[in-house]
């Protein structure tokens, strides 16, 4: 999993329909109002807040709504109960897939995950089914705007990161889960900006699609994953290949 794979795919979301990004920033102010609500509204002594405001505005959620959310869920009562629940299942031709939901009806989000993996060759399996062939890793993703790999290789190790993938485009920083705050922090301090700064699940192996049927399906089948509004996050071990750009 490259940074330049990494950052293509937070590029395609960036450049998403004016109706899509309305659903990212729903979906971040869901997360943000939700960890407000159990952790209160101040980043300086709520960590998690804090790195869903920086993930708000890598994802150019405007200050305002992140404020207005904040601030709602601060004043409101408990609201409706929202869970965190991790799903496991297989895509066509055996690929592991990953889903991150954020739900108030767990039977309603099941049943829109189970039905997009059977229509698309896949099925949802049980909790631990594909997860062992992932690890949680901090991701960084800074865009490569001309920085040296010198620089960005002394300044990752000083700030305590694990491992660093250079590309033209983009470089992407690794942390062990519980470290990504202090370095995202050190780099901050260095006058780093990031694309995206969140705990992943990266896949040990890959696989690769070579049947066209099966391209297309696993690509419906994160395309649908993605537009689900339960759904906060996908992770997958295809080796997706790359889509050429239209001139």
């Amino acid at each position: 999993m490259s940074g330049h794979s990494k950052w293509n795919n937070i590029k395609r979301k960036k450049e998403k329909t004016d109706s899509q990004k309305a659903k990212v920033f729903t979906k971040i102010g869901r997360e943000i109002a939700v960890c407000v609500r159990e952790s209160g509204g101040d980043p300086n002594t709520n960590g998690k807040l804090r790195d869903l405001i920086a993930k708000a505005k890598a994802n150019n959620v405007p200050n305002d709504n992140i404020d207005r959310i904040i601030k709602k869920a601060s004043s409101a009562g408990e609201g409706d109960n929202y869970e965190t629940l991790f799903y496991e299942g297989y895509g066509p031709s055996g690929v592991a897939v990953i889903v991150e939901t954020l739900t108030d009806n767990r039977n309603r989000t099941a049943g829109d995950l189970r039905h997009y993996f059977d229509k698309f060759g896949g099925n949802l399996g049980q909790t631990g089914c594909v997860s062992f062939m992932f690890a949680q890793k901090g991701v960084i993703v800074i865009e490569n705007t001309g920085i040296a790999e010198d620089k960005i290789m002394d300044d990752c190790f000083e700030a305590g990161a694990s491992d660093y993938h250079y590309d033209e485009d983009a470089i992407e920083i690794i942390t062990e889960p519980n470290e990504l705050r202090q370095v995202r922090d050190a780099l901050e301090g260095m006058g780093y900006s990031f694309a995206s700064c969140e705990v992943e699940y990266i896949p040990s192996t890959l696989t690769t699609l070579e049947d066209e049927d099966a391209i297309r399906k696993m690509r419906l089948l994160l395309e649908h994953l993605e537009d689900n509004d339960d759904v906060q996050n996908v992770w997958h071990n295809w080796d997706e290949p790359e889509e050429e750009d239209e001139d």
